[in-house]
């Protein structure tokens, strides 16, 4: 069988480099940075298969360039970064990632909680300044963890993930979701539904844990952040936008809540500069999926995605289920 063309937009884990370098006639630019818009637009003209990241922005204008393509198979759990409807328009199939990063982000934004309630990475700084004089009573005084109550904002796989987390440390879990569990189910994991603004005023830390779309945009804003605790802390590992990065600078800042651990950034890769600035806050470059075992799996569901769509067949990640395969 003809190897299809695919274009990768970026450098896989080597297993997965391999794999496509075997199975498919593998097109690319420099894989150590960023295709430009010109790049990305000329390198789909003529291939079947665009492995792509959430940085690439595929719409109307590179679907229209890409005359054979099939699929964009999307190295990523989301893909708000692809038109899908101007895809389905033209008969491409959009896939995506799912469920192979689940724990591996639920970790993060633990980590990113413990990391914000204990002032780890204040004290890091403290002791790296070389300013540290040794232990005292009331020296970087933190948020007690153990027994507290978190709120998450949304509740798909990961926020189920985060709440087994949490009960390992006697928390109080509650949830806001779109569709609430059966009464049933909220037994079964130990969880109780809130209302958006009675979790946010109850919880001692609040995750978000919700996709981004035009409905979750900035979903937590000025007036959200002014409902949550004054001692609270706000974790995200989902999407930056879903988030007001403005209104929390400016939470932060004047002590409306407390602390904040932050994934992910409204405009990546570039981060609000006040946030730069403010010691309260833990900032990560987007590590949430960011373990060997994890990034390779995804190349796995990527790479088999994108050539059975180029084989004809049904991917097994299909975004779009009104796309018809095609030879």
């Amino acid at each position: 069988m003809r190897s299809p063309k695919v274009l990768l937009t970026r450098r896989l884990p080597p297993d997965s480099m391999e794999r496509l370098s075997a199975e498919a006639h593998l097109c690319h630019g420099d894989l150590d940075r960023a295709l430009t818009r010109e790049e990305l637009i000329d390198g789909v003209r003529d291939v079947e298969g665009l492995i792509c990241l959430l940085t690439d922005q595929i719409d109307a204008e590179v679907l229209d360039a890409a005359g054979n393509l099939k699929v964009v198979s999307n190295y990523a759990v989301g893909y708000n970064n692809i038109d899908v409807d101007a895809a389905t328009q033209r008969n491409v199939a959009v896939t995506n990632t799912p469920g192979v990063l689940t724990d591996c982000t639920a970790d993060m934004a633990w980590a990113l909680l413990m990391a914000s309630a204990r002032r780890v990475t204040e004290g890091d700084r403290l002791v790296r300044s070389g300013q540290w004089t040794g232990w005292e009573p009331l020296q970087m005084l933190g948020a007690e963890v153990t027994g507290a109550t978190i709120g998450m904002v949304g509740f798909g796989r990961i926020a189920k993930a985060m709440a087994k987390r949490a009960l390992a440390f006697d928390m109080r879990v509650r949830y806001w979701n779109r569709t609430r569990l059966t009464v049933a189910e909220e037994r079964e994991l130990g969880v109780e539904y809130r209302a958006l603004d009675e979790l946010l005023g109850e919880s001692d830390f609040v995750s978000i844990h919700v996709a981004l779309s035009d409905q979750t945009r900035h979903l937590i804003g000025k007036p959200q952040l002014e409902k949550m605790k004054p001692t609270a802390t706000l974790i995200n590992t989902a999407r930056g936008a879903v988030v007001d990065e403005a209104a929390l600078v400016e939470a932060l800042r004047e002590g409306k809540i407390a602390r904040a651990g932050l994934d992910v950034f409204e405009r990546e890769p570039t981060v609000h500069p006040e946030l730069l600035t403010l010691p309260n806050v833990v900032l990560a470059p987007h590590l949430g999926s960011a373990t060997v075992q994890t990034r390779t799996r995804m190349g796995e569901l990527a790479i088999e995605n994108c050539l059975a769509a180029c084989r004809g067949e049904r991917p097994p990640h299909l975004v779009n289920p009104d796309w018809t395969p095609r030879q």
